[in-house]
């Protein structure tokens, strides 16, 4: 059984062109399926038979006649490996330069209509599906050295609005815009793991300015500066004014008198109460008459207290 061999397919060729597979006539040649050596006219060495297309691609078998010296070499080098390349000639019909028949990387139009007009086995061609083709009479071949008749074209793929949105972020995080997606996922997870370490260490800030604002108010309650009801009030002024401001205010308020250090002034200290006021109703009757006479200063300000305004006696 002999080999089976691609002789073209959609790929980019060597000219920066695409033949379309859809697109080949073969019918002509299948009525002379020749097969030449290197594209030269005079030397048939075989045919090609058994043409399929399918899958984007034009396959068949070459078949040497050996009826030359030519192409009995041809056949033993075939079957050695030493020759293993095959190409097409086709003749132009149509060429289109349309964004849907436009791959990354062409510079020439894509030939969408040709016609096979035979085969040849080569020994260097330009690619792996190396042709050749005629446009206008005049032969253009895909080989190494040959030149490129066909005209150039200036596309540039289109690019999507996924790829777009990817070179935006990229941008905005500091990368490249060339930059792929798995690196603009790696900044981005690093950025997250960035801002929770920030997120902790604010918390665990507010925690301990919390935790000194709070400290700060009970101890100036057990010093009677403050009253027991006050206490929410001056931990959330100290978390607005700072630290440092609730301990300037926090001292410059005088401690509550004890009522036995007002009323009972040089009196035996184990007759004197222990109790403090801190505003005027809380001062029973008696005692508050008591005080207006003999502790005038502290009826007052427990009046002020009481009141919020001066009182004058």
């Amino acid at each position: 059984m002999g080999k089976r061999v691609r002789l073209t397919d959609d790929s980019l060729n060597s000219h920066g062109s695409r033949v379309i597979t859809a697109g080949v006539d073969i019918a002509q040649y299948e009525r002379n399926p020749v097969l030449l050596y290197m594209h030269e006219r005079g030397k048939v060495i075989g045919y090609m038979k058994d043409l399929k297309v399918e899958n984007n691609e034009i396959t068949g078998e070459p078949i040497f006649d050996c009826a030359t010296e030519l192409s009995k070499q041809c056949k033993k080098q075939w079957e050695i490996g030493s020759l293993r390349m095959v190409s097409i000639g086709i003749d132009i019909i149509e060429l289109s330069e349309k964004e849907e028949h436009l791959v990354p990387g062409q510079t020439s139009p894509t030939i969408t209509k040709s016609k096979i007009f035979e085969t040849s086995i080569v020994d260097i061609g330009a690619n792996d599906n190396a042709i050749v083709m005629r446009q206008n009479g005049r032969q253009i071949t895909l080989g190494r050295d040959s030149e490129n008749p066909l005209p150039l074209i200036n596309y540039k793929p289109q690019i999507t609005k996924q790829e777009m949105e990817l070179k935006t972020i990229a941008l905005q995080l500091g990368l490249p815009e060339s930059a792929d997606e798995t690196t603009v996922l790696s900044k981005i997870n690093e950025l997250k793991g960035q801002e929770e370490e920030t997120k902790k260490l604010k918390k665990e800030k507010e925690d301990l300015i919390l935790s000194q604002v709070t400290g700060a108010v009970e101890n100036a309650i057990k010093e009677n500066r403050l009253t027991a009801d006050k206490k929410e009030h001056f931990i959330n002024l100290g978390k607005t004014i700072g630290l440092e401001t609730l301990k300037t205010t926090l001292d410059a308020m005088s401690p509550a008198a004890r009522l036995s250090a007002t009323i009972n002034q040089g009196s035996d200290p184990k007759s004197a109460t222990d109790k403090t006021y801190s505003k005027m109703s809380e001062v029973p009757e008696e005692e508050l008459k008591k005080m207006r006479q003999e502790n005038p200063a502290e009826y007052k300000r427990l009046y002020k207290a009481e009141y919020g305004c001066e009182c004058e006696i």
